[in-house]
């Protein structure tokens, strides 16, 4: 087992938004910055922010990590775009404090007729509703998720209607 892989989860955040080498086996190197690591398998997830504006996202499996090495602490503006590299732009648009109220509204209203619903991960974070459905920020109808169709339907339609009445 490699190194890398005895790591707690807690040592693995140091590397988080810093830009980091990757030596896999075969001696191949990745560079990037370190964005995320699975905490099961070890993987890493490395992110190259191209001239373009473009996005290039690595891949590395960890049972093939042998060594990362820090090559550049980063700053806050890397932090800030790694951060909300993969969150949808109707999110940003909207203030912490905006998302905040529009999550407590949705909820608010939703116990109001008797719809359990309770809240996961931190602030904002996504609603649960009767443990089979997620809304996520920014908590419209097309942040809702679930396998079940036809309660994915419905409470679409119901928070179409909550968002038009609170208008």
């Amino acid at each position: 087992m490699s190194e890398w892989m005895k790591k707690s989860p807690l040592e693995w955040e140091d590397y988080i938004y810093k830009e980091v080498r990757v030596t896999a086996s075969e001696k191949k190197e990745y560079k990037g910055w370190f964005l995320t690591t699975d905490p099961v398998s070890a993987n890493v997830v490395l992110v190259n922010l191209l001239e373009d504006g473009s996005v290039s996202v690595t891949g590395i499996m960890g049972h093939a990590v042998q060594t990362i090495e820090i090559v550049n602490e980063g700053g806050h503006g890397v932090r800030e775009k790694l951060m909300h590299l993969f969150t949808s732009a109707d999110c940003r648009a909207h203030s912490p404090e905006d998302l905040e109220k529009r999550k407590n509204s949705l909820k608010e209203w939703l116990e109001k007729n008797h719809i359990p619903v309770t809240e996961q991960g931190e602030s904002p974070g996504t609603l649960c509703v009767a443990g089979v459905l997620t809304v996520e920020p920014p908590y419209g109808p097309e942040n809702c998720s679930s396998s079940n169709e036809i309660i994915l339907s419905r409470v679409q339609g119901l928070i179409q209607g909550h968002l038009g009445a609170s208008q």
